[in-house]
């Protein structure tokens, strides 16, 4: 399939710059593929449409404040971006301005952290290893910034990071936000419990590839990015009993969706442990885990747009997003949502 086939006009007025308050005020558009229907509701909602026995699956992985600036021994300003943790100290970044950052190159951002370049990729992200005393975790808390998306203009304050921070985050080292579980609030999970809802957590990375538009002309040339996650055994024993009984299985997020059907396709079942996946969703996927998906509002030409094809149909996805642009839904990353609820 050709890229051009899953871009579409959004004015940039609809672009969200910042979330709802509280969070699950958000709109949410109920869509179901089978009856071709469109329906307004407000994410609080919610409960209304689950049953006594469904499986919510959310990805608790933890948004790093992953935007580090410092200088290097010329005195030039350099800003660099986590992107996925290699080993314990040694991280893929993305690097700012990057051209004469090469090998050997340090740069220091306090008297605490410092780091030096030790490869340059294909792509022109840049391996770095870090040097701190102390824990690097309360480093970055210290003196990182949240890498907010290229769409959002301006900064979340350090009392805001939180923001851009699912309540139920608990470990991991994302650089972007599963946003889907942004509108959740401990209250309306628990209202969700009360309902016989059993909630899940799997945990996946967030790469910032996820977010980044297809280059390729036609689709099957695209090379997916990597991402690593981790699925915990009592949470696969879980769902490996709600597939056998048929209970419905409902993924918050893209993230997750990934994480389920690229465990199942690869072990033919849910398989606790750590992994990495670098499955690329495009329509004729055929779904075996997810039932009914929690999703946002995605870029034109990006990869999640096209899972979103997949999941519902391409026409149908493209027909969702134009009448989604016509009722003013708010996009993106702090943006409304959609619950595509398969019957």
């Amino acid at each position: 399939m050709k890229v051009n086939l899953f871009n579409y006009e959004l004015p940039e007025e609809l672009i969200a710059q910042r979330p709802t308050e509280p969070r699950d005020s958000s709109r949410l558009l109920m869509v179901n593929p089978e009856k071709k229907t469109m329906i307004d509701k407000h994410f609080c909602d919610l409960p209304e449409f689950l049953e006594s026995g469904d499986i919510l699956v959310v990805n608790n992985s933890k948004v790093i404040p992953a935007r580090l600036f410092g200088k290097k021994k010329t005195g030039s300003n350099i800003e660099i971006l986590l992107l996925k943790r290699l080993e314990q100290d040694i991280w893929e970044t993305l690097v700012r301005p990057g051209r004469r950052f090469k090998v050997g190159d340090r740069v220091e951002f306090s008297d605490k952290l410092r780091a030096t370049c030790l490869e340059i990729k294909k792509d022109g992200n840049r391996i770095i290893q870090f040097y701190y005393e102390g824990t690097f975790e309360e480093i970055l808390d210290e003196l990182g910034e949240m890498p907010l998306p290229p769409y959002i203009r301006g900064e979340l304050a350090k009392e805001e990071k939180d923001l851009y921070q699912t309540v139920y985050h608990r470990e991991g080292a994302s650089a972007a936000a599963p946003t889907a579980g942004l509108h959740f609030t401990n209250e309306l999970l628990e209202k969700i419990e009360k309902k016989g809802v059993t909630i899940l957590s799997v945990m996946l990375n967030v790469g910032l590839g996820t977010f980044r538009p297809v280059k390729v002309e036609n689709i099957s040339e695209h090379t997916m990015h990597s991402e690593y996650y981790e699925i915990e055994k009592e949470v696969s024993d879980k769902l490996n009993n709600a597939l056998a009984s048929n209970n419905k299985i409902i993924a918050v997020g893209t993230t997750t969706i990934r994480v389920l059907e690229s465990n199942f396709r690869e072990f033919g079942k849910i398989k606790e442990g750590s992994f990495w996946t670098d499955i690329f969703i495009t329509p004729g996927f055929e779904f075996k885990v997810v039932d009914s998906l929690i999703t946002n509002f995605h870029l034109p030409e990006s990869t999640l747009i096209m899972l979103i094809s997949a999941f519902m149909g391409h026409q149908f996805t493209m027909d969702v997003y134009k009448e989604a642009v016509r009722r003013k839904y708010r996009f993106f990353s702090f943006g409304d949502a959609m619950f595509i609820n398969k019957e």
